[in-house]
């Protein structure tokens, strides 16, 4: 199954994404496309770390996401990927305007062909006001793209809200 968890910042998307990928009871690889570029982000990804389980496989991976799925991927595995934004604010800050599109496309075409189950988190940034400047607008539009065209392959779409999932395509939970 393929499943994108959605939410905003600390709404408990990754804490639903980890329980379903545990629950899945296949082996588990999580993929960290998180660069702790400063000591907040670093303390972040110290917290994810502590709460994953330790026999959890791990691969980090900040920009060639469809390939690490592609290497990973197996009948028997789940990938939980955390997070989808996270890899795309890599991508947009990338001095190659290019390499986001092709990333993209990569990841929008093997998504759906890969075996086992793939668990995707990414934040909600489409229910705020349109931000100021000319990146932190692209991001969103980015985005909320790459959201909509994953949505459409996936089996499940959950939207988390104050540690609550909402399904919004698929089975509920």
């Amino acid at each position: 199954m393929l499943q994108l968890i959605l939410g905003g910042a600390r709404s408990g998307k990754s804490r639903l994404a980890e329980r379903l990928a545990s629950d899945s009871g296949l082996a588990v690889t999580y993929i960290a496309t998180s660069e702790p570029i400063d000591a907040e982000l670093n303390q972040r990804v110290q917290l994810h770390r502590a709460r994953r389980p330790a026999h959890w496989g791990l691969r980090e991976e900040p920009l060639a996401l469809a390939q690490v799925l592609r290497e990973h991927a197996a009948p028997t595995t789940c990938l939980l990927v955390d997070c989808l934004t996270l890899w795309l604010t890599n991508l947009l800050l990338l001095d190659d305007p290019l390499r986001l599109a092709q990333e993209r496309d990569e990841l929008l075409d093997n998504i759906g062909q890969l075996p086992g189950e793939i668990i995707l988190v990414s934040n909600e940034t489409g229910l705020g006001v349109v931000p100021l400047g000319e990146l932190t607008r692209r991001y969103v539009d980015e985005a909320g793209l790459l959201h909509q065209a994953l949505a459409e392959r996936c089996q499940r779409v959950v939207l988390t809200v104050a540690g609550l999932p909402l399904t919004l395509k698929g089975p509920a939970l």
